[in-house]
């Protein structure tokens, strides 16, 4: 597949750091040959895998755990970065019985393997907690207040990134079915709703990055985000949804909403992406959830296509400064709306999808093991990719970050 940019679309994803080498007693390590090791990227190339939480805990038996542990591993080769369930009617399905121990060993469990995680989301009108519905809307917003505080502080350290408020855009107007989030949100008005929530989440966790996300990528989103910028709620990153259930956008689209969302100068996340590598979803279905199959079968020539439109669309979001990650939805075929969908096969085996993308994060966005010597005062100026480096003298290793900063780094063996 060519490579329709060159490096200098990616020189905000660069960077140039001085190491100093020292020894015992502070002494500069001179002329010493060393080799530079990219082991991370600062960029989040995330997925969305729920199983992660049933394997962790020991969920899975016999063949159907082989296949996970398989998965897991070719996983773990994509991706630093992932995105937890925290849909309250699925996590606290009975009241005041909330899945935190599960959440957190499956947490646990990704961290220790290098991931960022991102929990998803702590209000949203769908899949929401039915027993909200036997409540006054005061005690619902209270309740809902309170399940932020609650899981934002018991998360804090393993889950520092949170989607706030899901899709808001059409929350006070929602009318599949009632429910108690669009009931307070009918009431309160958005702004007091998304200002409520994302002060508690805030109190909860100073530290945490707060993200409104949305599937409206139109002007009506961006309408939203500014009148929140204007009232003071502390939104610190647009999370946009591309599910392309319905063909993929193209890249004129998708600059045209980079370029929308990046007049307030935050940083943006592509949440949920999707393409598909079967049958197109018809044009003319509205709400992506009314399209409803049994059987969607992946194709050789849907899987060709969806693996040159993925690396078009990663190539297009990386090449953009504000676009921080990028977030697939999901991981295998057959999830969300039964979709051929995934990066792998229901079988286990990977589509064509897997190795380009794969290609792009630990090929041609990864920095090459590189052999360096320090000069006479231990100095050696190290560049690449920003993320995770190791750094080896002597056979010992240590470890440092590229960043973009001025200040050098010491590093002692």
């Amino acid at each position: 597949m060519t490579n329709t940019y060159n490096n200098a679309e990616y020189n905000h994803r660069l960077g140039s750091r001085k190491l100093k080498l020292v020894g015992s007693g502070n002494s500069p390590l001179a002329n010493k040959e060393v080799t530079v090791k990219q082991t991370k990227h600062e960029f989040l190339f995330g997925c969305a895998e729920f199983s992660c939480v049933q394997l962790a805990n020991g969920e899975l038996h016999g063949r159907e755990k082989e296949l996970a542990e398989d998965r897991f591993e070719k996983f773990f080769e994509l991706f630093n970065f992932v995105t937890l369930p925290f849909y309250w009617g699925r996590f606290e399905p009975v009241k005041g019985k909330p899945d935190t121990k599960r959440i957190v060993k499956g947490a646990q469990w990704l961290v220790s393997k290098g991931c960022t995680l991102k929990g998803h989301p702590l209000c949203w009108h769908t899949v929401t907690a039915p027993w909200l519905m036997e409540m006054t809307n005061e005690e619902i917003l209270k309740t809902q207040l309170n399940r932020i505080r609650r899981d934002v502080s018991a998360f804090a350290e393993l889950i520092d990134m949170w989607d706030v408020i899901n899709e808001a855009v059409i929350m006070p107007v929602f009318d599949k079915y009632d429910n108690g989030i669009t009931r307070i949100c009918k009431e309160l008005g958005r702004l007091k709703l998304l200002r409520e929530t994302f002060l508690a989440a805030r109190k909860a966790n100073p530290s945490a990055l707060l993200l409104l996300n949305d599937f409206d990528t139109s002007e009506d989103f961006a309408f939203l985000i500014e009148a929140c910028l204007e009232a003071g709620i502390p939104i610190d990153a647009i999370g946009i949804q591309s599910h392309m259930h319905q063909g993929y956008w193209g890249i004129e689209k998708t600059l045209r909403v980079l370029e929308r969302f990046s007049r307030f100068s935050l940083p943006i996340h592509f949440t949920e992406t999707t393409l598909v590598s079967g049958h197109i979803m018809p044009r003319e279905i509205v709400d992506l959830n009314d399209y409803k199959v049994t059987d969607w079968p992946s194709t050789p020539e849907g899987e060709e296509r969806q693996a040159q439109e993925a690396v078009l669309h990663y190539k297009t979001l990386f090449a953009n400064p504000l676009v921080k990650s990028i977030t697939y939805w999901n991981f295998v075929d057959g999830g969300w709306l039964n979709a051929p969908a995934g990066f792998m096969r229901k079988d286990g085996t990977a589509k064509p999808m897997y190795n380009e993308i794969l290609n792009l994060i630990k090929n041609e966005w990864w920095t090459k093991s590189t052999a360096y010597t320090t000069d006479d005062e231990g100095n050696v100026n190290v560049s690449g990719y920003l993320g995770e480096y190791d750094i080896i003298c002597d056979g010992v290793t240590r470890k440092f970050a590229l960043e973009k900063s001025d200040r050098p780094v010491v590093v002692t063996f």
